[in-house]
């Protein structure tokens, strides 16, 4: 490197036969010093970057020019920079601490601008890992926000280094001290990064999923998983924002197993009015034989109960089996789901009654929509139900509920026709 007094001599040789004060040279050379700066500047963004942005967009490969220009732009701002940075050796008259402090300055400026083009650099490599098929899956924003944070550590450890004129591993033994500090401040970040790596290998959340997490009054899709946060719009369109490590420590709901088998799961119960259950009669049976999707359940049970009476009951007493209306509904019930095209025959489908409560006997229908749209899948079962209960009334079987207004009402009314009635 030139020295600094064998520069500022060969300064004078060329303006001192011209310019004889001192603070006139200093402000000649400054002047000249930062019509140089701007002239390279002009040339690294006006004529360089242009022509490599025309170089990028004939380039074979999908390449995001735009970004890659931001990029370059941001280094071109170290041309002018570095022209600074040795062009102050240039200029006479300088104490030499000031020229140190300018020098100083500028090589922190450059640590700064490659810092920023680095994540930029980072972002953009995101960018274009997201379009891949399955970066869903495979989400990187988390470790590119770790990235970035360990360059701007790094460049702020490097910018004070040079402000301080010491060595950088100076800095970083001092930091060793403050371990304990640094811990306590990065804590979150920490735990999210260690929460971001189990999630990525246990695939425990991907962008798209339809996740519950009630402690949060989360429930809807993941929109965002990042290095501290993860946004899941509600279906009511609001944004909860969860912190990431708390999906390790806290138990949430991903209903993407759902998503991806095609369906989605009907579980609700009619409540049978237990008063209206008994059983059949043969006029009751000629009745069933109406519906044709109970020809084969009626021929195959009033054969298997022919033959038992036969031999246990040949009297046809008390002792004999019949029919009943709940069970024929049951069957009439599974038949009914079996035969609808929106509710899947390779997945569980079941008709079972659960123990009875004060509330009625539950018959519980526990079957798969082929939809897992949610407005589809809320239309099948209510179609279902819809056409249950209105035809129960046809196997003598009534629905439980409380007594509404209504009902007290009939029941007064009743009451006072008994009283007025003679006798």
């Amino acid at each position: 490197m030139t020295d600094l007094p064998v520069v500022n001599t060969r300064f004078n040789e060329l303006v001192g036969s011209h310019i004889s004060e001192p603070w006139m040279q200093t402000g000649l050379a400054l002047i000249l010093l930062l019509m140089a700066a701007w002239v390279a500047n002009w040339v690294a963004k006006q004529i360089v970057l242009k022509l490599l942005l025309r170089l990028l967009a004939h380039l074979p490969f999908n390449i995001e020019a735009g970004h890659i220009g931001a990029i370059v732009a941001r280094l071109s701002n170290i041309v002018p920079a570095l022209v600074i940075q040795w062009g102050i050796l240039a200029i006479p008259h300088l104490p030499p601490s000031l020229v140190g402090f300018v020098r100083s300055l500028c090589s922190a400026f450059i640590i700064l601008t490659v810092a920023i083009a680095i994540a930029g650099l980072l972002t953009l490599l995101n960018d274009l890992y997201q379009r891949r098929p399955g970066a869903a899956n495979r989400p990187i924003k988390g470790y590119v926000q770790l990235g970035k944070l360990l360059i701007y550590s790094a460049g702020t450890i490097l910018m004070i280094a040079v402000l301080m004129d010491q060595s950088p591993m100076l800095l970083l033994s001092g930091l060793g001290a403050m371990a304990a500090v640094l811990l306590l401040v990065f804590k979150d970040t920490i735990l999210s990064l260690v929460a971001s790596v189990q999630i990525g290998s246990n695939d425990m959340v991907r962008v798209g999923d339809w996740i519950e997490m009630p402690k949060f009054n989360a429930d809807g899709d993941v929109i965002d998983i990042a290095l501290h946060t993860v946004k899941v719009q509600n279906f009511d369109k609001t944004i909860t924002t969860i912190p990431t490590h708390l999906l390790i420590s806290e138990s949430f709901r991903n209903w993407r197993g759902m998503s991806e088998s095609g369906g989605r799961r009907i579980m609700r119960s009619l409540m049978i009015d237990q008063n209206s259950i008994g059983f059949l009669n043969n006029e009751g049976v000629r009745k069933m034989n109406r519906f044709a999707l109970l020809h084969g359940y009626l021929d195959g049970k009033q054969d298997e109960l022919g033959n038992w009476n036969s031999q246990h009951d040949p009297d046809r007493t008390v002792n004999s089996r019949r029919l009943t209306n709940i069970g024929t509904f049951r069957a009439y019930v599974q038949a009914y789901l079996k035969a609808r095209p929106d509710i899947a025959d390779d997945k569980t489908m079941l008709v079972r009654q659960l123990a009875p409560t004060e509330n009625g006997m539950p018959l519980q229908i526990y079957a798969f929509a082929n939809s897992t749209v949610w407005a589809e899948y809320e239309r099948i079962q209510a179609d279902i139900f819809d056409h249950l209960i209105a035809i129960m009334a046809e196997f003598d079987l009534r629905l439980f509920q409380h007594p509404a207004g209504s009902d007290l009402a009939g029941l007064a009314f009743q009451r006072q026709t008994l009283v007025r009635e003679p006798g």
